[in-house]
């Protein structure tokens, strides 16, 4: 498969810069081009037809939501993962309507934006290496992980599921459920609910390891 090629639009030199640095560490993906304002990004768009654009929300001339209806209005042939510092619900709602990939929160970590692109490449060869898709293949394009499975159990919810696997996927590794609470700053015992439950369907795995003495600690994994 070739190289996913991106269009970072970002008014921040110094972000600008950031994010171009965290792309150059992830395989698969090429920078064709940059843009800090709304007209200069279209212009891009329309003169290098990038697979994939890093959108920011605040620019000087237009908004990212503004551009992002142009883009959807005229059909143009790209995926766009927001990266902004915008966070109210009704701004993420519109942009979840518009169909944004991902929706990253400045400030983020490197691992945080890899999972971003990695999610967003592995649901693109779904899309493009195949001329019929199955059932299983929308889904796993629209990240619908769990609807394939039965109702969730009474105390368990779509919303913190999400977030424990977003979390899992980030770290990438054996991590108990006492490491994964503080990291999510949810209380272990929740965690352990879901990460208990997840197990018992085989989505994550659990490795045990055993110390010197008392019962042997849980690791769980993606």
């Amino acid at each position: 498969m070739t190289n996913i090629n991106v269009l970072i639009v970002e008014d921040d030199p110094m972000v600008l810069e950031v994010n171009k640095s965290f792309l150059k560490k992830i395989n698969g993906f090429n920078l064709v081009g940059e843009a800090q304002s709304g007209e200069q990004a279209y212009r891009e768009i329309k003169n290098k037809t990038p697979d994939l654009i890093l959108l920011d929300m605040y620019l000087p001339d237009i908004s990212g939501l503004e551009l992002f209806y142009k883009i959807r209005q005229e059909r143009l042939p790209v995926d766009i993962i927001m990266i902004t510092a915008a966070r109210d619900a009704k701004t993420v709602q519109e942009l979840t309507r518009l169909g944004a990939f991902d929706y990253l929160v400045k400030p983020f970590r490197l691992e945080r934006f890899q999972q971003a692109l990695e999610d967003y490449a592995r649901s693109r060869k779904k899309l493009t290496t195949k001329t019929e898709l199955k059932q299983d293949d929308i889904d796993d394009y629209y990240g619908m992980y769990y609807e394939s499975q039965k109702e969730l159990p009474k105390g368990l919810n779509e919303i913190t599921m999400k977030q424990i696997t977003d979390k899992l996927k980030e770290i990438n590794g054996p991590v108990t459920a006492e490491q994964l609470a503080q990291n999510t700053g949810m209380a272990r015992v929740t965690v352990r609910k879901y990460l208990d439950y997840l197990a018992s369907i085989s989505e994550v795995k659990i490795d045990l390891k055993y110390g010197t003495v008392g019962r042997p600690t849980k690791y769980y994994s993606i």
